[in-house]
């Protein structure tokens, strides 16, 4: 089907993402997952390229775009199977927390060097004993005069290793409601007390620094608080419907690129004297598939057509996480048996993709709480 969510500009901008990536990733792609993470000199020609925080207002240093730009950034990482370069998370869910709910002057301070490269974000929110469950986190940020001194440890922090800045979910006091005791603090990770733990080893996402990382009497200025003290649970909830459309996004781009290659590989490999795409059992599992790939995507434009004009769409975003993070989990597993043996070894794309795929189901909620926040917004909780 014709595709009638993007633009002309959108589709030049597409070119222009597409060259990037080819000059400035894919020989560096292999080295990537080796070492772990990406480098900080490609952050930085990412900005120059115009690539990161695409819809940021001009005067803050971006493009001047919008979500659409975004959307293509996010395609095109999956076309080339680069999951550990997290743009689409530092540019639509890390960025938009300071770009909304930051004042004039910390707007100022940090959004500029968030579009050029030179400060790289992570969020802090899941802690060791919390999962999704915002609300019981246990960092504390204590006011000590003019500042805060916050304590504790988050783990699973995407760009753990490579931040300059760091959105903190914290605790903070006024408040015995545990919605209401939320706070978030950008955290600058060259001060004292921001401790950086290990590495985490991961099953997927190879090139993506994934991290621990510890507050210990860490002291932040209480004017690097996002918004009112106390309001940080509520702009979670606001931001994290952006959040799991993002990662719906990427899960339908990432079944569209392993689809593609999967009907390529099996026209050219031969069984039995004949080519894979030949039986009958192949022709039905990517027919399957294909037609997973198709519905996801007619939903999927929809659904970011009307986020970009602006529809609040907390249940839809919830179900595209849960349906696409699924589906991306059955398309890539059910091409990776056509694969056969080839299937099973790291050098193969779809290889990776398959454990990249596994985690799209747990972070920025798993589908158990999605299937929770639908259930509340048909009025069933």
């Amino acid at each position: 089907m014709r595709r009638a969510l993007l633009r002309e500009d959108h589709e030049l901008f597409r070119e222009t993402v597409r060259r990037f990536l080819q000059r400035e990733v894919v020989p560096h792609q292999e080295r990537w997952r080796e070492v772990g993470r990406v480098d900080r000199e490609t952050w930085r020609a990412a900005g120059a390229a115009g690539l990161l925080c695409p819809w940021l207002p001009t005067e803050h240093g971006g493009g001047g775009g919008d979500f659409g730009h975004s959307v293509v950034v996010a395609e095109e990482l999956a076309a080339i199977y680069e999951s550990g370069f997290a743009m689409p998370l530092h540019s639509d869910i890390i960025v938009p927390y300071i770009a909304s709910f930051g004042d004039d002057a910390q707007r100022e301070r940090w959004l500029p060097g968030c579009a050029s490269g030179d400060l790289v974000t992570a969020l802090a929110m899941t802690e060791p004993g919390t999962g999704s469950d915002v609300a019981a986190i246990a960092t504390r940020a204590r006011r000590d005069g003019d500042d805060y001194v916050i304590d504790g440890s988050k783990t699973f922090i995407s760009n753990g290793l490579s931040c300059d800045l760091c959105v903190v979910a914290v605790k903070t006091e006024g408040s015995d409601d545990p919605h209401r005791s939320v706070s978030l603090v950008v955290v600058e990770a060259d001060r004292p007390g921001f401790v950086r733990g290990k590495k985490l080893a991961k099953m997927g996402m190879a090139s993506q620094d994934t991290a621990e990382l510890f507050f210990e009497q860490c002291r932040v200025p209480q004017a690097n608080r996002l918004g009112p003290e106390g309001a940080g649970f509520m702009m979670l909830m606001q931001k994290l419907a952006q959040e799991r459309l993002v990662v719906a996004i990427g899960a339908q781009a990432l079944a569209e690129v392993v689809l593609r290659d999967t009907l390529a590989y099996v026209k050219e490999r031969h069984a039995f004297g004949r080519p894979l795409a030949k039986f009958q059992n192949t022709q039905f599992v990517l027919a399957s598939c294909a037609a997973e790939v198709e519905v996801g995507r007619a939903f999927l434009d929809r659904l970011v057509a009307e986020h970009m004009a602006g529809e609040v769409l907390v249940k839809e975003c919830s179900m595209a996480k849960l349906w696409h993070s699924e589906m991306a989990g059955r398309v890539t597993d059910a091409c990776l048996q056509l694969f056969g043996g080839y299937g099973y070894m790291l050098e193969y794309p779809v290889t990776r993709a398959f454990m990249d795929a596994r985690v799209q189901r747990i972070y920025a909620g798993t589908s158990e709480i999605m299937k929770i926040i639908i259930a509340r917004q048909l009025g069933l909780g």
